[in-house]
Parts: C-alpha cells; structure tokens; sequence
C-alpha cells in the first residue's frame, strides 16, 4: 500500500521542472551539472576516452608553453566533460561516472583493450541495467549501463 502511494506522487519525467535558477544559457553538450577533471596526465585520459568512450574534443586551451593543457572540453555522446593539467592549485581527483550505452559488453571489452582494469564484469542488475565497471588509466570508475526496462529507478 505504502509503495502505492510513493509511486503515486512521484512525478514522472513530463512533470519535473527545473527550478529557474538553472533556466540558463548552456553550450550544446552541456548540462546543469558537468564533470571536471584535473589529472597528472591529461593527454593519457584524452586518448583513453577518444578510443574507448569515441569521445571528441570540442575544444582545447594549453599554457604558453603550448603543452600544459589548461582546460579540454570532451563530448561523450550528450554529454560534454572538461580535463585540465593538476597543479597545486587544483590537485589532481578521482571520481565515478555513469554513462548509458547501447552495448554494455563491447565498450566494457574496448575499455580492456585500451589498458582500463576490470572492476565487474558486465551483469543483469536486479535494478534495471545491465552494467558493466572499470577503471580507466587515470584511476576514474566508469559503470557502463543500458538501461532493460523503461523508467526511473523508483522505490522497491
């Protein structure tokens, strides 16, 4: 009965609306909120995400020595991603991505081929996705999903 009522009154994707504040001007690609990341080897990162996610640069910016790079902005599907040079200023970070494609197991296995390590391989979830995690050159995870079944991830 409880589970009823929270499906009930949970909106579906037609009825949320952004709060205007985030009723701005973005570039194409771009979202309310983006990834960006400062790495020891940005180069080594670009490479990895142009052979196995078939990321294209958009743009590039570099430090008058023309190899420090500044900011690189990344499309990955819809999706847009930016890497910049760590400094002591901006220490270098990990962190986890969750991209949907539409064959888990061949960007899992390109992603092996391209020198990521295997964190699961891919699997049915019991929450809808099949998915598959690794982790790229840079010490990032990545969970490669396809979604099975239409809809949120709601309650159970």
């Amino acid at each position: 009965m409880i589970k009823e009522v929270i499906l009930q009154i949970r909106p579906t994707p037609k009825q949320i609306t952004m709060d205007p504040i985030f009723q701005t001007y973005r570039p194409e690609g771009f979202h309310s909120v983006n990834g960006y990341l400062f790495l020891e080897n940005p180069e080594e990162l670009i490479s990895f995400l142009s052979a196995v996610f078939l990321a294209e640069e958009m743009s590039r910016t570099v430090g008058d020595d023309g190899k420090l790079i500044r900011n690189c902005v990344l499309r990955i599907g819809d999706s847009s991603i930016m890497l910049a040079q760590a400094s002591e200023s901006f220490a270098g970070m990990r962190t986890c991505f969750y991209m949907y494609v539409s064959d888990v197991d061949q960007v899992y296995q390109r992603a092996l081929e391209h020198g990521a390590q295997s964190v699961f391989p891919p699997a049915d979830m019991e929450f809808g996705d099949r998915q598959g995690g690794i982790m790229d050159p840079a010490g990032n995870y990545w969970w490669i999903s396809k979604r099975l079944e239409e809809g949120g991830y709601g309650a159970s």
